[in-house]
């Protein structure tokens, strides 16, 4: 199971990098053409899609590696079980957020079926579908980061 994680974690890096290039090289040529008066309309539309699995995406890679807005500075002022029990509640309150998005977000990437980008064709579930997916890879790092919170701690030194 966990290597099977580790590939779509790197799957999901992959893509968050390559996705955000590719928005910022649309964004720029859009830009260019719209300035010469030969607009790329649908360059908006593919931005806008992957913008958004970026978004979703992209806080799940940060949740993985710590890298999410928090307060260290106050809470490393704590001891130890206060700094681990504020994180736990911390966790708590983050997974129950994740559970509402996903609650709320498949009904919207249903709904979302019908209406269409007009110069690209396809539905506009595309990108509504990132809040529920990016929401349950979310909701899987934080299982996790609460396990190995959870998780006794290692005796260091020997026996």
């Amino acid at each position: 199971m966990r290597k099977i994680y580790g590939i779509v974690c790197k799957i999901e890096e992959f893509f968050v990098k390559y996705a955000l290039v590719t928005v910022a090289v649309l964004i720029f040529v859009s830009a260019i053409a719209r300035s010469i008066r030969e607009p790329l309309n649908w360059a908006t539309d593919v931005s806008l899609i992957l913008f958004a699995w970026i978004i979703f995406l992209g806080a799940d890679v940060a949740l993985r590696h710590g890298e999410l807005v928090n307060v260290d500075i106050i809470i490393n002022k704590f001891t130890p079980i206060v700094k681990k029990s504020i994180l736990l509640l911390w966790n708590v309150l983050i997974i129950g957020l994740l559970i509402i998005m996903i609650r709320f977000g498949i009904p919207l990437a249903i709904e979302s079926v019908d209406r269409i980008f007009n110069t690209l064709g396809i539905s506009y579930s595309w990108a509504t579908i990132s809040v529920p997916t990016g929401s349950l890879l979310m909701l899987i790092t934080i299982c996790i980061k609460t396990y190995n919170l959870l998780r006794p701690e290692k005796m260091s030194g020997g026996s």
